[in-house]
């Protein structure tokens, strides 16, 4: 007699559909996420998919939609709709940017604590107080990116909008903080790498991770997380003088933040990062696929490779291992911390662009600036 079939509910037909772009989101959280989305809200996100946006982008797209998703619900009590209201979106900053002054005098000021319970309940919602309004810009944004895939018209250039973001952000504003609070520079480094012995193969895996990371020019977490095998080349040995050569590695990072996938952006490492690398791959006997991958309990090496967040969890881990406090540092820290230490050994500003792929020569020097200024001649003028 043949088995009856098992019937498929909308959230499993979601989460199997989930899997069809698990690289543009944090898989772990599939079911969690086909709970929250509707099948059109997926179908836009396949879409944007084989439209080739770059992952990142879609990482940030998939994130903000299913926290308006949420919010949403939470809110109204019902999905979004598409197109949203200009009522809607006027909540929407409403409950994000708020006056904490007013906010202890009136407590109906800003999110519904009930609002605000049920986020915090599903952990869409971690900081206290109100969002940056970087935050609220960009979600307000992708969420008219959506919109306007979905084939509708917003009403996000409203006046009314515009106004209700600028007055709010001029009653409660809020200081700009950096993406990690210290850079990692090479004295930081020096101690993160202390913790990692030449035994285990996390540690293996850890040592290669940090140093790729900063030598390869502060490469970004989603970089790192994404590298494979097939973006290595092998390059001449780096003659040193009165020394062994150096061994050189080329890397080649395809699409990134700022570039398509089309420009083929190289950057290259040498001697001590090289080696930390090979040493990873030959004992955990990677030849190809991901580079860095999740390790199991027993020590077995994952095929998948690990997920952007795990790069920032590894570092503050080693961070805590050292001594520092970890909620001082981010992944973030070694992109700003490989210009910060360019500057502090003088290199050229442009020759560490060259490796670091900044585009910007304002927002790279900006690094530069701080980390000279103490010591500069401006500052000892008397």
């Amino acid at each position: 007699m043949a088995k009856a079939k098992k019937s498929v509910t909308a959230v499993e037909r979601r989460a199997e559909e989930l899997d069809t772009i698990a690289a543009v989101l944090p898989i772990e959280r599939r079911d969690e996420l086909a709970e929250l989305l509707t099948d059109q809200d997926i179908e836009t996100l396949r879409h944007l998919v084989n439209q080739g946006m770059g992952d990142n982008t879609l990482r940030a797209l998939t994130s903000d939609l299913t926290y308006l998703e949420a919010w949403g619900l939470a809110a109204t009590g019902q999905s979004l709709p598409w197109p949203a209201p200009e009522a809607l979106l006027l909540k929407f900053v409403a409950h994000h940017l708020w006056d904490s002054e007013k906010r202890a005098a009136d407590p109906d000021h800003g999110m519904p604590a009930e609002v605000d319970e049920n986020l915090r309940s599903q952990g869409f919602l971690k900081s206290v107080g109100p969002h940056a309004p970087s935050t609220v810009r960009r979600r307000l944004a992708n969420w008219s990116t959506l919109t306007k895939w979905r084939g509708l018209d917003g009403a996000f250039a409203s006046p009314a909008l515009k106004s209700a973001i600028r007055l709010a952000i001029r009653a409660a504003p809020r200081q700009r903080l950096r993406k990690s609070a210290k850079a990692v520079t090479g004295d930081v480094l020096a101690k993160l790498l202390a913790t990692c012995g030449d035994h285990h193969l996390r540690d293996l895996r850890d040592r290669a991770i940090l140093m790729v990371a900063f030598a390869s020019g502060g490469r970004r977490r989603s970089e790192i997380a994404g590298l494979r095998v097939e973006q290595l080349t092998v390059e001449p040995p780096i003659p040193v003088e009165n020394g062994a050569p150096l061994p050189s590695l080329a890397i080649h990072l395809g699409r990134t933040k700022t570039t398509s996938g089309e420009q083929d952006d190289v950057v290259y490492l040498t001697g001590r990062p090289v080696e930390a690398l090979n040493a990873w791959m030959v004992a955990a006997r990677i030849e190809g696929g991901s580079v860095f991958r999740a390790i199991g309990r027993w020590g077995t090496v994952s095929r998948r490779a690990l997920d952007p967040q795990s790069i920032n969890a590894i570092l503050k881990q080693r961070a805590e291992m050292a001594g520092l406090d970890a909620g001082e540092f981010s992944a973030h820290g070694l992109r700003s911390g490989f210009l910060t230490e360019a500057a502090i050994r003088n290199i050229p500003l442009l020759e560490a662009m060259e490796q670091s792929r900044h585009r910007s020569v304002q927002q790279a020097s900006n690094y530069y600036n701080n980390a000279t200024r103490p010591s500069g001649r401006a500052a000892r003028m008397l």
